[in-house]
């Protein structure tokens, strides 16, 4: 069913922003639909569209090459945020984030400073990573990861699940027929 959507193996390996990968994109893994390569794209995905607001589709195709898990699952895996869910996703992490470290729940409100120079803006950095960012960032990680094992795992499950149904739906289509 899935296969349908997707572009053929040929168009992706010769298209011209992709040829830098060279011989890496014929590795057979990458394209495959089963059960250890669709459930580690899953969870590269995931942790990626978990862990990093921006690049996060380039970030999960590396790491898919890396760990010979299906490109194109990684890419569609790591739109479990998107526009509609970075809001929730971010606050989320942060007040998981700020729980475990024991901050306050609600950051202050501080406004931007205008930063003319680098060092200025290092230090708003450094501001912003001691205060509002270190929570925020652990609940990213937190969450990145354990996105990441139960897509794994919760993939690798429904595949299961859905394979012995098939089977038993054959074995007792056969044994229903027999019997006939």
């Amino acid at each position: 069913m899935i296969r349908r959507f997707l572009p053929s193996h040929e168009s992706i390996k010769e298209h011209r922003l992709l040829r830098w990968v060279g011989p890496r994109l014929h590795d057979p893994s990458l394209w495959k639909l089963n059960r250890r390569t669709v459930a580690k794209a899953v969870a590269i995905g995931a942790f990626f569209g978990l862990m990093i607001p921006v690049a996060q589709i380039p970030a999960a195709v590396i790491a898919s090459l890396s760990f010979r898990a299906n490109l194109w699952i990684a890419a569609v895996s790591t739109l479990v945020s998107n526009p509609f869910t970075y809001a929730p996703l971010y606050y989320f992490a942060y007040q998981l984030g700020a729980g475990i470290l024991g901050v306050p729940p609600k950051p202050e409100v501080v406004e931007a400073p205008v930063v003319e120079t680098f060092t200025q803006w290092l230090v708003h950095a450094w501001t912003w990573v001691t205060g509002i960012g270190q929570p925020l960032l652990l609940g990213m990680l937190l969450m990145a990861v354990t996105g990441a094992i139960v897509g794994y795992y919760l993939t690798q499950t429904v595949w299961r699940y859905h394979v012995k149904r098939k089977w038993r739906s054959r074995g007792h289509g056969r044994r229903h027929g027999e019997a006939h």
